[in-house]
């Protein structure tokens, strides 16, 4: 009995982009950025024109529908592999417009030379160099004559037969009869299965995600909005990072702007603020995830196609649902005040900056959670506190760190049967015990990862509990981490260097502080036995070498605002591994302070 998912039929190219200009194959990338530059799209025509092959495309068959009366919609074909190589072909072929990077709509045009059957992109030299032909979109332009442009070109070009370049451009406009392999995948395959194919037939591309199979599902639906909803969220997430990009959507894409989306969202463009900006993915997610009660993107991608969980079968009414879920699950994630209150819980935990943010996912599933319990009509200062606690336990704990996915899906939905309190609750009690400040924390501190959620957690600590920096009178540790902080070493780096102190050891988080750099620079590369008996000094009327602190009680304010054993300010200097395990715990128990206030 065979095994075999799927069928290979070879097609001519011709054949393929009739299908895909009438739509029984769908480019789901085709509203999104062409991304290869015009030399592949030259190269790819040379070897379709030497007759080399040139890959595989790979099709996935939606499922058949039941649509409302009772009759049988036939699914399309969704092409997941090979739609930059096609997309490339209708560009230089058919003179159709693209999406450069810029969501600027462009034309590809592939000069070719007669005499010497080559070809390149098209330039201004080019278009004046009568050897060549500046488009070929003209050679396959059915209301070309072939005749009339052979005697052109041989009358602009002294020496050439009209049989030899007429045989030339013969074996040009038959390269739409080559033949590509097209793989169709069977419509009852999972995502798993179907994204292992893709990397076994091409392990060169780009990797697939299932955020991309869901965002396909999306793009390739006319009927329930996918197309406009696609663009809500490539748009918005493009206009987070580059907010003069709305002139482009404004002058190039009318009928989005009047679609209701861009009234909607348009407002991020004014937002200076990158403590958050969410890819595709992450909105995906966050939409779903909130908006459905479930957290694998690939029980989007079969409710989206219509599946019914109970009967396996596929329903036009649980699309119809599911886009419109979906697109309440946008509309919510882009919502002016939704976003900006997040976003304000994050800073208001000390997270002040995007470098303190560790996992992205932590912050997808916070504004999940948010979300929910805005919905559950949680009162704000109850939800905020809900959001903070939860956030900062979530990159504690490296919750998303693994398999985020099955993280989600079995969040939401103890969320769903507990309740968004109760459940935050429960898991902070079990993920945070009173043993995990004094013991576990410390011992995860013994770390030189300078990125490691535990010193991020530490400075947004004294971000929110308003500490001054390293023997900074007046400047605070949230100053400088929203300007120009360094980071510095308490036993010197060159200092520890000398004594033959490998650079793990020297840079343990546990030696770190957040200092003005004209501090950091004073101390230099000086023994703490020094440059301490000379801040003692400067506490007595002693010169001020590091900062503006000239009183004791200041000086200790500050050492233990910033961790650092206060011995150490009369001579008790210990061994560089003792007072790494002292200030760990110091840092840890500074850590357990915050997380009691949020």
């Amino acid at each position: 009995m065979s095994t075999q998912r799927y069928s290979v039929t070879p097609h001519p190219i011709e054949t393929l982009l009739t299908w895909v200009k009438s739509g029984e194959i769908a480019i789901p990338e085709i509203q999104r950025p062409f991304v290869w530059e015009a030399t592949r799209v030259r190269n790819l025509l040379d070897s379709l024109y030497q007759g080399y092959p040139v890959g595989y495309l790979i099709a996935w068959k939606n499922p058949n529908v039941k649509l409302k009366d009772g009759s049988t919609s036939m699914g399309k074909r969704i092409l997941i592999d090979g739609q930059q190589r096609v997309t490339a072909l209708m560009a230089s072929l058919l003179g159709a417009e693209v999406l450069n990077d810029d969501y600027e709509t462009v034309q590809i045009r592939i000069a070719f030379n007669p005499q010497e059957e080559t070809f390149e992109v098209s330039n201004p030299a080019i278009r004046k160099n009568s050897a060549w032909l500046p488009d070929i979109a003209a050679v396959f332009d059915a209301q070309t004559s072939v005749f009339q442009l052979v005697t052109d070109y041989c009358i602009a070009n002294d020496g050439c037969t009209q049989d030899k370049i007429f045989n030339v451009l013969e074996k040009l406009r038959g390269i739409v009869h080559n033949h590509v392999g097209v793989i169709e995948l069977a419509e009852d395959l999972d995502i798993e299965t179907v994204t292992e194919i893709f990397i076994r037939v091409n392990s060169a591309g780009a990797s697939l995600s299932q955020a991309d199979f869901a965002m396909s599902k999306i793009a390739v639906n006319e009927t329930y909005g996918g197309n406009m909803l696609r663009k809500a969220i490539d748009y918005f997430c493009h206009l987070a990072v580059a907010p003069d990009f709305r002139a482009k959507i404004e002058a190039s894409d009318k009928r989005f702007v009047s679609s209701g989306f861009y009234e909607k969202m348009k407002w991020i463009c004014n937002v200076n603020d990158d403590i958050y900006d969410p890819t595709y993915t992450d909105m995906l997610r966050v939409a779903f995830t909130s908006e459905f009660g479930r957290g694998k993107l690939q029980d989007l991608v079969a409710l989206l196609s219509g599946r019914n969980f109970e009967t396996k079968q596929f329903e036009e009414a649980i699309a119809e649902q599911s886009f419109g879920q979906l697109k309440s699950g946008v509309l919510s994630f882009i919502n002016e005040t939704h976003f900006n209150r997040f976003t304000m819980i994050l800073r208001s935990a000390g997270f002040v900056s995007k470098s303190l943010i560790s996992s992205q996912n932590a912050v997808n599933f916070a504004y999940v959670l948010y979300l929910r319990g805005r919905k559950n009509g949680i009162p704000a200062p109850e939800l905020e506190r809900i959001v903070r606690r939860w956030f900062a336990m979530s990159t504690l704990r490296g919750r998303y760190s693994g398999s985020p996915e099955s993280q989600f899906d079995f969040d939401i939905r103890q969320v769903e049967s507990q309740g968004v309190k109760q459940y935050v609750d429960a898991v902070i009690a079990n993920e945070l015990p009173d043993s995990f400040w004094t013991g576990m924390l410390p011992q995860f501190m013994t770390t030189s990862s300078i990125k490691s959620p535990y010193f991020l957690c530490y400075m947004a600590a004294q971000a929110k509990l308003g500490d001054k920096g390293f023997l900074s009178r007046d400047i605070t540790v949230m100053d400088l981490l929203l300007n120009q902080a360094d980071v510095h070493h308490l036993y010197p780096k060159k200092h520890l260097a000398n004594q033959q102190f490998k650079a793990a050891m020297y840079n343990q988080i546990a030696n770190y502080v957040v200092a003005q750099s004209e501090i950091n620079i004073a101390i230099g590369a000086k023994d703490p036995k020094v440059y301490f008996e000379e801040l003692l000094m400067q506490c007595t009327g002693g010169d001020k070498k590091y900062g503006g602190i000239d009183k004791r009680e200041d000086i200790i304010s500050n050492l233990e605002a910033n961790c650092v054993p206060i011995s150490m300010l009369y001579g008790n200097i210990d061994e560089y591994d003792v007072f790494l395990e002292e200030r760990r715990k110091l840092m840890a128990l500074k850590i357990k302070a915050w997380f009691e206030v949020l």
